[in-house]
């Protein structure tokens, strides 16, 4: 009986012993930055210099900060554009590739391989596809069309980085609506067939409502994955962020404002703060609009 009782004695602190690895990482690569992050933005620190309680002058002064403006304009444009391809078009993807028919399995691997593939490489490869003297302008320059300035003018380069995100974001989101369609009942379309409904008719009535919260979980993840984008247009338009900036995201505002010996730590701080609301509200956003339709 006193073993017993020593083992209930120690029972409570057992599970915490197996969740302290977990935690501790946690918190010292979300949680303490996470914090640090919200404290340092209400003072103006430096890199190399520790920085003094300045309240809310960095907020302030994003009001004030065109380049700001800027990266909020591009991110909220890459939302705008990114977001609703990658919900419609994994999902006619995924029904493409949902029949069990020789070779699919190829088709599935191939729109599934750019997701694996290092951002540095697909942003390179396109980079060398779109550049002035790229593949596609040297075709187009044969057909006749002329070289277009991808990757210098600033609509084209945005327009360019969006077009990669989508490309390498269709593979991932696609095997998410593969899940969901297996479980989509094949009596409903059976019965929507018989009733004389078209491929279209049952796609808008059977199989859109079947996958609606998918759809939601999709356009959840990639609201915050398209606020957030740094790497392609980093990529296609350098660290200056295109023609006189004007392709600049916030994260990449972000990354520049607070690294380099005389980063403005401080400052970037408020613009990760902002980044990281606006990211929040976002996803609200999308589960509200989700429980408003369910209701």
């Amino acid at each position: 009986m006193a073993g017993v009782s020593r083992v209930r004695r120690q029972l409570p602190i057992s599970p915490w012993l197996f969740a302290s690895p977990g935690l501790l990482v946690v918190g010292a690569f979300v949680l303490y930055p996470f914090v640090s992050t919200v404290v340092n933005s209400f003072t103006d620190r430096r890199t190399l210099i520790p920085g003094r309680f300045v309240g809310l002058a960095n907020f302030r002064e994003l009001i004030h900060d065109d380049m700001f403006w800027t990266g909020l304009r591009n991110s909220t444009l890459y939302i705008v554009v990114v977001v609703p391809a990658l919900v419609v078009l994994p999902l006619l993807l995924a029904l493409l590739v949902q029949k069990n028919i020789p070779g699919i399995t190829f088709f599935r691997s191939a729109f599934y391989t750019p997701v694996v593939a290092s951002i540095v490489v697909v942003g390179l490869i396109w980079v060398w596809l779109l550049d002035e003297r790229g593949l596609v302008n040297s075709l187009l320059e044969t057909v006749g069309i002329g070289r277009i300035g991808f990757l210098s003018d600033q609509w084209l380069l945005l327009l360019s980085a969006m077009a990669v995100t989508v490309w390498k974001g269709l593979g991932y989101y696609m095997i998410i609506y593969l899940a969901a369609l297996a479980n989509v009942p094949r009596e409903l379309h059976e019965a929507a067939a018989v009733d004389g409904a078209g491929a279209v008719r049952r796609f808008v009535s059977v199989t859109v409502p079947a996958v609606r919260s998918t759809m939601v979980l999709v356009a959840a993840l990639s609201s915050v994955a398209a606020f957030k984008v740094f790497s392609e247009v980093y990529l296609m338009a350098g660290p200056s962020g295109g023609p006189a900036g004007e392709d600049t995201t916030l994260v990449m505002l972000v990354q520049r404002t607070g690294t380099g010996l005389t980063g403005r730590v401080g400052y970037a701080s408020a613009l990760s703060v902002v980044v990281f609301v606006v990211t929040v509200a976002l996803m609200l956003l999308v589960l509200r609009a989700d429980r408003r339709d369910r209701s």
